[in-house]
Order: structure tokens, then C-alpha cells, then sequence
């Protein structure tokens, strides 16, 4: 392994893969460790179309596109007394679908996709400890099996997943959302009865009266069948029934849907579960440093976003860091974007899906349960370019709670939160109108950061 390297990232999931990737392309030395051997198991199957534009970046859509995954049309929601769809084909442009992906086989394509185009990749690798000056981190100790060694670097990208290297055990300024104080628990079942409702190949969002569920196909004949509870419920029921199988049993009983769809399924592994993983770190980005994908942040799964912001913050990453070390911009303007644009769109769809729970919280107490506080509101500024976002509502001046129950409820009579939604996702600050501090993304004659009203770059 090198010693030292211009760019290392840590992590080879699709944030890491994402920004290595692009910096590469750019022609920066990057090396890139992964604690895991690929394929290695991961959640998060359901796929949004803003993941394509940047498969298209990164040259590895072909692959994608021929490896044979589930083509996902839309969602299929039953939501409380309402049921409706989300059919991607309303997009604009050639991007109106999607994926549903095994994730241990989508990450590696990625991940050797990065090898093949100059990233320096190790897998097997953890990371033990980070070495700083002041506060910008210049060094990393790794090891591999009974190896160990140090590498130093100019620049950091953090996409350690939800281990979170830099937020957890450095800088320690990882907050989690009270709202969404859940447990997801999921499994895999084959002979699941295929979804005759919605858009081809679609996701079926279910809720119950403690939580929902989700019924995701995948392309080996599988579906992906997982439960979200809040936590301090699940466990009431967990102590009640005897056990997890017992819970989410009970649970599909709740919806005809997912009942329907189960009958004569077999369960072909053991349940997984995660709980309270929604959460941000307070800042993105530091001297010499940022946090990518759920190294940052992540949110409740309602939405599918995790590979949204992932592959969104890993296009961030290598835009902000080509253009400091190509002496375009400083390194306090490229990081400045990039936490206010990666923040923007975390907290745009962490408000999406606040409305989203809020809307029908009058059903029982675990939609009434997920609603940011105060304390949580009082840290968004961004109601009034989340309002702009969101087609046929107006923009409101205060925070309110009766102004925030109307704009909810409005949003989910008439459909829009699924259209601002879809807005949310596929807005990105490509243009001088757009544009994040003064700052917007340009992909030619390559990629980075351009100041606004400034002149187009020189080819060197």
C-alpha cells in the first residue's frame, strides 16, 4: 500500500465508490480502504431514479443497467385509509425508473467499478486510528489480517456508513432525531405473491397501526419483507408475544396486503434489525475533511434515500475536492457548499418525511410519535426553500404548528408531497439559479465548482 496518498477515503459503499470514482476520473491519486471484503450484506434495496444521472457520471450505468436487477417503476402506498401510487413515469427526461437491488452485489459493481478506474482499493481494511494537526487529520493507522501500517493524505472523505470513523470516535457530534426513535426488523421470503397493484416492479409501502411495512422484489426471485415499529412499542410487544418472529407476525395479521402477499411465503433467513438510526452529524465537514453518505447522516427509510444521498454526497465530495486541489476555489468555499447543499438535502426530506408521518398521526400513537420537536425544528432553516420545492403550495413566513399541520395535510390531499418529493430528490445546484452560496456544480469541461457569474474554467 501507498504511504501517502492526495485523497484517502474511507468506506467502499456507495458514497466512497461515488466520490472516489469521480476523483479519479479527474486524475487525483486516491486510495480508498474498506473494513469489509465485497460482496458484503447491506439493507437498502429500493433504488430512486437520482441515483442514475450519477451511475451516468461515473461510467458504470451500462453495468448496472445489464446485470439483470428489478426495473422499478414507482410505489405502491397504503397509507391509513388512503391508498395511491407513485409512478416514475411522471418524471421528466429518460430517468422515469428505477432499481431494486440485492445491495451486496449493486455496492461491489460500484466498488470494482472505482478499482477499474484508477482508485487504489483495499478491502479488508480497518481503520484504528486518525492522526491530526490541530484539527485538519493528516494520517490514518490501518490493518489487514496481522498487517499494519500508516498512510498519510491531503484530503479525507469519511463514507464509513453508520460506524461514522470521524463522527462517532473524533469529533463525537453525532445527533439523532427524537422523532424517529424506531426499529426496523426484516427478513427475506421466497414465493411471496407478486404486487398487483401500482407501477411495475414497485416498492408496497403498508401501514399498521404501530409502524408499516415494506415488500420489496428482488431479482433473485426473493423479496425483501421488513417491519418499522417504534422502538419502545416493539419491545412492549416483543415482551408480550416472546420474541421477534412473534411481532412481526402479529404485524402482518394488521395488513390485509402484506398478508395477502405472505401466504404460503417462506421465511429464507433470520430477522435483521435496526434501531434509532436517524440521525446527523452537527457538521458535514471540517479542515481538510468531509463526512459522505451515513457517515453524515441518515434518515428513516420511509422515502428509499439512502442511496440518494449517498451517491448526491459522493458527487458533492469529488466536485468540492477537485476544485480545491486544482486552486479553483479555497477550501472554506468548497466546503461551505458542500455542507449547506448536503445538509439542504437531508433536511428537505427529513421534512418530507415529518409531514409524511404527521399527515395521518391522528391514527395512532406511533404517527403521533413521529414529529420533530421543537428543539428539532428550531435547528431547520430551511422551510422556506423546502416550501418552494413543493408544487402548488405557497411559501409560509412562521413555523407554527397549526401553519405546519395545514401545509401537510394540503400536501397530502392533494398528492404533492409525492411531487415534491420527487422535485427534492432530483433538484440539484447545477446552474447560476440554483446555485448554494454563490456556489454551483458544472460537469464541463469537468467537474467541480464554479462561482457564480464566473467564467468558465480553463482546460489546463
Amino acid at each position: 500500500m501507498r504511504t501517502h496518498t492526495r485523497i484517502l477515503v474511507i468506506g467502499g459503499g456507495p458514497a466512497g465508490s461515488t466520490a472516489s470514482t469521480l476523483l479519479a476520473k479527474q486524475g487525483f491519486e486516491v486510495t480508498l480502504l474498506e473494513a469489509a471484503t465485497f460482496p458484503r450484506y447491506h439493507i437498502g434495496e429500493s433504488i430512486l431514479p437520482s441515483a442514475l444521472p450519477v451511475l451516468d457520471l461515473l461510467g458504470v450505468r451500462k453495468k448496472v443497467e445489464e446485470y439483470g436487477f428489478v426495473r422499478k417503476g414507482g410505489a405502491y402506498f397504503e397509507w391509513g385509509p388512503e391508498n395511491w401510487e407513485l409512478n416514475f413515469d411522471h418524471l421528466e427526461g429518460s430517468d422515469a425508473y428505477s432499481y431494486q437491488v440485492v445491495r451486496s452485489e449493486f455496492d461491489k459493481i460500484l466498488l470494482d467499478h472505482a478499482g477499474e478506474s484508477g482508485v487504489e482499493v483495499h478491502e479488508g481494511t480497518r481503520i484504528s486510528e486518525i492522526g491530526f494537526d490541530g484539527e485538519r487529520p493528516v494520517s490514518a493507522v490501518w490493518k489487514r489480517g496481522a498487517e499494519t501500517g500508516t498512510i498519510t493524505f491531503d484530503f479525507l472523505i469519511d463514507c464509513s456508513g453508520r460506524n461514522g470513523v470521524m463522527a462517532t470516535k473524533y469529533l463525537k457530534n453525532r445527533k439523532f432525531n427524537e422523532a424517529f426513535k424506531n426499529i426496523a426488523v426484516w427478513s427475506y421470503f421466497r414465493g411471496v405473491k407478486p404486487l398487483d397493484k401500482g407501477p411495475k416492479g414497485a416498492i408496497a409501502v403498508c401501514s399498521v397501526p404501530d409502524g408499516w411495512f415494506w415488500a420489496i422484489p428482488l431479482h433473485d426471485g426473493t423479496h425483501s419483507v421488513g417491519l418499522v415499529n417504534n422502538a419502545a412499542r416493539f419491545t412492549e410487544h416483543r415482551n408480550r408475544l416472546g420474541g421477534t418472529d412473534e411481532v412481526f407476525a402479529e404485524a402482518v395479521e394488521s395488513s390485509s396486503r402484506i398478508k395477502d402477499m405472505l401466504a404460503g411465503a417462506e421465511r429464507i433467513a433470520d430477522f435483521k434489525a435496526e434501531q434509532d438510526y436517524s440521525y446527523a452529524a452537527e457538521n458535514f465537514t471540517g479542515p481538510g475533511y468531509v463526512l459522505a453518505g451515513d457517515a453524515a447522516c441518515f434518515l428513516d427509510p420511509l422515502l428509499s434515500t439512502g442511496v440518494h444521498l449517498a451517491t448526491f454526497s459522493g458527487l458533492l465530495a469529488g466536485a468540492g475536492v477537485s476544485s480545491v486541489l486544482r486552486g479553483e476555489l479555497t477550501e472554506d468555499e468548497a466546503l461551505g457548499f458542500y455542507q449547506q447543499a448536503y445538509r439542504q438535502a437531508y433536511e428537505r426530506l427529513l421534512i418530507l418525511v415529518s409531514f409524511f408521518y404527521k399527515s395521518f398521526s391522528r391514527q395512532s400513537q406511533f404517527f403521533e410519535a413521529q414529529k420533530l420537536t421543537r428543539r428539532e425544528r428550531g435547528m431547520l432553516h430551511l422551510y422556506e426553500s423546502f416550501l418552494n420545492v413543493v408544487t402548488g403550495v405557497e411559501d409560509i413566513a412562521d413555523t407554527k404548528d397549526s401553519a405546519l399541520d395545514a401545509v401537510a395535510r394540503r400536501m397530502a390531499e392533494s398528492g404533492h408531497l409525492f411531487a415534491g418529493e420527487s422535485e427534492a430528490m432530483a433538484a440539484m445546484p447545477t446552474s447560476q439559479d440554483t446555485a448554494v452560496g454563490g456556489l454551483y456544480l458544472v460537469f464541463e469541461p469537468r467537474l467541480g465548482l464554479r462561482r457564480r457569474d464566473a467564467e468558465p474554467a480553463l482546460t489546463p
